[in-house]
């Protein structure tokens, strides 16, 4: 039996619908040549292919927020707040897949549903930690195996909203929080399983669930901040540890479900 103060695994829904990501652009960095296999977890988009990428030169760093200060639940967001993916170039197959798309979090519930169709991989995202702060044993059982292929997709409506992001990862505490400009949609971040992964049941039970549609936002601007990333997932665990200077705010990322399957709990 694990000890009285483990932490259990959120249920998909309160996990998924609770997670929202700040999108930093970074210095470009190109990692060691890598190969990876993808293969789809969502049931949704089962008969998508498994696919074979290459990694690209690392464009963002997407870390949890809370948006206009309505905050996950505690047991929530002991997890949510150790999501720190970094984003990388790729390309692959054009699947013109048709989706309808509706959001998750009670802040955007009010948007309704939209129609889109999927185009082409543009980005694989997968988790680091940041500054040597490696997360507790219970949460790094879960987020290490969050990946997610990030697709591009059209129509691009604008949201037109601002809201107001609150850091929830310690490391970047310093950031204090401040509104935002949500413009245009233009990604839908898929999750993916890599080949030579092995993540236990319960945990895809969960981030099979983690789709994020990204928009563009409109931000102040900030001064640099540099901080050294470390992979987490055990298939990149031989990457070399990297710096990376945050510029600016670039996009949101925020749960979203697909063909009315919502996350079960």
């Amino acid at each position: 039996m694990p000890p009285a103060t483990a932490l259990a695994l959120p249920t998909p829904r309160a996990f998924v619908s609770n997670l929202d990501l700040d999108c930093f652009k970074t210095n470009p960095y190109q990692p060691p040549a890598t190969q990876l296999t993808l293969r789809h977890l969502n049931p949704v988009l089962g008969n998508l292919p498994t696919e074979q990428v290459t990694l690209g030169v690392r464009e963002q760093l997407c870390v949890p927020v809370a948006k206009n200060n309505a905050m996950p639940p505690t047991d929530v967001l002991n997890f949510i707040r150790f999501v720190d993916l970094s984003c990388y170039r790729i390309t692959g197959i054009t699947v013109n897949q048709p989706l309808v798309v509706h959001h998750l979090n009670p802040v955007l519930q009010d948007l309704g549903r939209k129609q889109i169709t999927l185009n082409q991989p543009q980005q694989l995202c997968v988790p680091v930690a940041k500054n040597g702060v490696i997360p507790p044993a219970e949460v790094l059982s879960l987020v290490r195996h969050i990946d997610l292929k990030c697709y591009g997709f059209t129509p691009n409506p604008p949201m037109n909203r601002v809201l107001n992001l609150r850091q929830l990862n310690p490391v970047l505490g310093n950031i204090p929080p401040a509104n935002v400009q949500v413009l245009y949609a233009r990604q839908l971040c898929v999750p993916v399983f890599k080949a030579g992964d092995n993540p236990p049941a319960a945990v895809i039970n969960i981030v099979r669930w983690l789709d994020l549609e990204k928009y563009d936002v409109n931000a102040a601007a900030m001064s640099p901040i540099t901080l050294n990333l470390r992979h987490l997932n055990p298939v990149l665990g031989q990457l070399p540890g990297e710096t990376a200077t945050l510029t600016g705010r670039s996009q949101l990322a925020v749960p979203v479900a697909k063909n009315g399957n919502v996350p079960p709990g």
